[in-house]
């Protein structure tokens, strides 16, 4: 998630847990140490692609995470002995600030390696989108309401049930995700379309409409979108993966290690002399928020790793935005897929 919503839900269970003793110094606490995972961003990468998948990495890890809380409450414990709560209250707050930003980094489709060292695919739950208003501003406002009013037991009722709302509202975009790839995989049954691989994504700033990828097993996968309002079969787009493309790339390390941590949801383009390789998770037809470049052409017409570059997409503009809330509520007119498609491979 965005670090304006992690600060704020650090400061939020800081200031519940321990704003009795704390005061309004809870939620600069909370604020400060729920940025502590995101902190690996200062490390440099020799390329995106190492960008990319070593982020959310040991820094995520539960296991740290809980090493890290137990080491910082053993060390107020020592130096500040006459703190007026008990290690174990110390040790839950320190250890939920720490533990919830890579755990709600997990409800977003990026990836996330929650159990690093352990070599599992990034766990990616796709019930929400990187920004997401309703749940942020409920804590934000509780947060707030806190620093004017001071922690009174008011203040950290509201913040209380404002983490239960936001917590709640994350129940809500799983649902929301299993019903949109119930409907499309039941709508493409219906038309002899079978299935390998299917799942949904949020679009951008709500949960209720779901962009839903399925793959196919002749090497090809659909463009869906379907919303909580629907009454009429989803649209979607028969894009190709172009896997024949992709062979080029095999065995190289950082290409092997994309495929892992997308959970081999790549699509292959030859565009000129660039092989670009894909992430399908993030972002809509045409407009993906990651794509690399990661093999030219030669001389002798092969084609040829190289250190991946990042490749652009078509950027989206304000018309791309209204008629995606707008489909939020209306089907028609369908969201343009084919021609934003299109324009990716230009």
């Amino acid at each position: 998630m965005d670090s304006v919503t992690q600060a704020v839900l650090g400061a939020g269970i800081q200031g519940a847990l321990m704003g009795r003793f704390q005061g309004r110094r809870a939620l600069i606490y909370g604020a400060a140490l729920a940025t502590v995972p995101d902190l690996d961003v200062l490390m440099s990468y020799p390329d995106p692609v190492s960008l990319m998948t070593y982020h959310r990495g040991f820094s995520h890890s539960v296991f740290v995470l809980t090493g890290l809380a137990a080491l910082l409450a053993w060390l107020i414990r020592k130096y500040w002995p006459q703190a007026p709560y008990g290690g174990r209250r110390l040790f839950l707050t320190l250890w939920l600030v720490l533990v919830t930003h890579p755990v709600l980094d997990a409800f977003t489709v990026y990836g996330t390696q929650l159990f690093w060292p352990l070599a599992r695919i990034p766990e990616s739950w796709s019930a929400i989108f990187i920004i997401d208003p309703v749940y942020t501003v409920p804590l934000l406002a509780g947060m707030v309401y806190a620093i004017a009013a001071g922690m009174t037991r008011t203040a950290r009722r509201l913040l209380a049930a404002a983490l239960v709302f936001s917590t709640a509202y994350l129940g809500f975009g799983l649902a929301g995700r299993y019903a949109a790839e119930h409907r499309v995989r039941d709508a493409m049954q219906a038309q002899g379309i079978a299935v390998t691989e299917l799942r949904a994504v949020s679009m951008p700033f709500n949960t209720l409409l779901w962009r839903v990828i399925a793959k196919t097993a002749d090497g090809h996968y659909y463009e869906s979108v379907s919303s909580l309002f629907d009454r009429a079969p989803p649209e979607w787009l028969r894009q190709p993966l172009n896997l024949d493309v992709g062979q080029a790339l095999a065995g190289v390390p950082l290409h092997e290690r994309l495929r892992w941590f997308t959970d081999d949801w790549l699509r292959y383009d030859a565009i000129g002399d660039a092989l670009v390789v894909t992430d399908l998770r993030m972002g809509i037809a045409g407009h993906y928020t990651f794509r690399f470049k990661m093999a030219e052409r030669g001389a002798d017409g092969q084609w040829h790793a190289v250190t991946p570059q990042s490749w652009p997409s078509p950027r989206g503009g304000w018309e791309e935005i209204t008629l995606v809330f707008g489909r939020i509520t209306h089907a028609e007119p369908p969201l343009p897929l084919a021609q934003w498609s299109e324009q990716s491979l230009r």
